[in-house]
Formats: C-alpha cells, structure tokens, sequence
C-alpha cells in the first residue's frame, strides 16, 4: 500500500506547470495585440500629426468630410481653405485628412531665370 500512496502525490504534483500556461497565453495574447493593434495605430497617428504641422500655403489638401481646397493660410490650432475661388473656410488641423499635392518650394532653381522667353525666340 506505500507504493500507491507515491503514485498518488507524482500525480498531484506533476500539474504544477500546467497553473503558469494560462498566464503565459494570456501575455502573449496582449503581446499580440499590442504590435499588431496599437503600435500602428500609434505610428499612424505619430504621422498625421507630423503631416498637420508640416501643412502650408498652396498646399492641396482633403478634409475628413471629403472637401477638396488649397490652403491659405495655418494658424496654431486652425487651416484656412480656399474651395472655391474667393471662398475661404477654417478647420481645425485635425480636420485635414491628407495632403494632395505640396506647394512649389519657393527655393531658387540651380538655372538662373534671365529676362523673357518670348525675347528669347526673337
């Protein structure tokens, strides 16, 4: 009968590891979830963001709502839209959904603009 009672306790003792694998799923759900839900949420916020606070005059651009325009003018928290010709809108910045088309740079060229092209041809 002592030798039964040994089979008994290895038995109870040897679910021991089986407690752990709950939590270690449970982390590894979380682990889960966060690289592939929040971090590119963050990224794609961090990136927005930066993309807002880059916005400039000429700059084309699309509202949240769809609306087309060309930017103005940028104050701190506010963009102001010309969408139509003579007509002027301001949004907030977290309104501008993305940028269409950059502005010209107004840098100078590496040729140097001399005189008119059309006295050129003469």
């Amino acid at each position: 009968m002592g030798r039964s009672h040994t089979v008994l306790y290895l038995a109870q003792t040897g679910g021991g590891a089986g407690g752990l694998t709950p939590i270690l799923m449970i982390a590894l759900l979380f682990g889960v979830m966060y690289f592939m839900m929040i971090r590119p949420q963050q990224k794609r916020r961090r990136e927005a963001e930066a993309m807002q606070k880059g916005l400039a005059a000429g700059d084309e651009v699309v509202t949240i709502g769809g609306l087309y325009g060309t930017v103005t003018g940028v104050d701190d928290d506010t963009v102001l839209l010309e969408v139509a010709p003579g007509v002027q809108t301001r949004y907030a910045r977290p309104a501008i959904a993305r940028v269409v088309t950059r502005a010209e740079s107004t840098e100078p060229t590496s040729e140097p603009v001399t005189g008119d092209a059309d006295a050129v041809k003469e």
